[in-house]
């Protein structure tokens, strides 16, 4: 069995490459790191190029790495630290290649983002829309990498279970409404609604906005609705992604 030991070794170069968004973006693929995303990957047959183990942990592996014909790249834990994004390491990550998704959705229930930055934030957000039963989440102009290592994370495996989308806002809500789908912007706006109007909603699309700025006025502009969450205590504001919750869930509840 061939170890790879050096960081030197020009595949290793080439891998940690990925972990930057232009490398990520020139090579057209991305690392997966950890026991359960490599399973979910292999589960949900995502388009793996190849898996890297440590040596010490192959063994511990076996039964995962059996269910797929995927090369297997053994390498030493230094090596892998290299790649890793983390600081306690499971010894596995997967090579995964991006899958573009070509055809925007026009209809059903959307959370759609505008330049939300946090990985955090956007990766509980897609987590949240897989768990809710959404149709679809977008991405707009600003938004954080989806694939950044942090999202990755929080995402838990919820990219292959749900499609995420790259969009120019001003040129596809305008169309959303076109195709009588409602638009609804989360803001703080003299004209808002309380967000329960959004109760049993089907064709919606619900807008939310950066941690620090909101949604972007031309963005408003484009809202058929501007729904906001009370706040019953001295707090502004939710974070972006309690709120997405509360918004996704809602339009699940059935009118009485």
């Amino acid at each position: 069995m061939d170890i790879i030991s050096s960081p030197k070794n020009e595949k290793i170069k080439e891998l940690v490459k990925l972990q930057t968004a232009k490398g990520r973006k020139k090579a057209g693929m991305y690392l997966l790191e950890g026991e359960h995303l490599v399973e979910e990957a292999i589960k949900e047959k995502a388009p793996i190029e190849l898996i890297v183990v440590t040596s010490n942990r192959l063994e511990d592996y076996q039964n995962l790495l059996a269910q797929t014909d995927v090369q297997v790249l053994v390498v030493s834990q230094d090596v892998f630290h290299k790649l890793s994004m983390t600081e306690t390491t499971q010894g596995i990550l997967a090579v995964v290649k991006i899958v573009k998704q070509e055809s925007l959705p026009y209809s059903g229930r959307f959370i759609v983002l505008d330049a939300v930055q946090d990985p955090g934030n956007l990766g509980t957000i897609v987590r949240t829309a897989d768990a809710a039963g959404f149709d679809a989440v977008v991405l707009g102009t600003g938004t954080v990498d989806l694939y950044n290592d942090k999202v990755l994370r929080s995402m838990q495996g919820s990219h292959f279970h749900i499609p995420v989308f790259q969009a120019d806002l001003k040129d596809y809500l305008p169309t959303l409404k076109d195709k009588g789908v409602q638009v609804a912007v989360t803001a703080l706006h003299r004209d808002s609604k309380d967000y329960t109007i959004l109760q049993g909603a089907t064709d919606v699309a619900i807008v939310v906005g950066n941690e620090g700025q909101g949604v972007s006025d031309d963005v408003i502009d484009l809202a058929d609705v501007v729904v906001t969450i009370p706040m019953f205590g001295k707090a502004e504001s939710l974070n972006v992604a309690i709120a997405s919750a509360l918004l996704m869930y809602k339009t699940k509840e059935m009118k009485e």
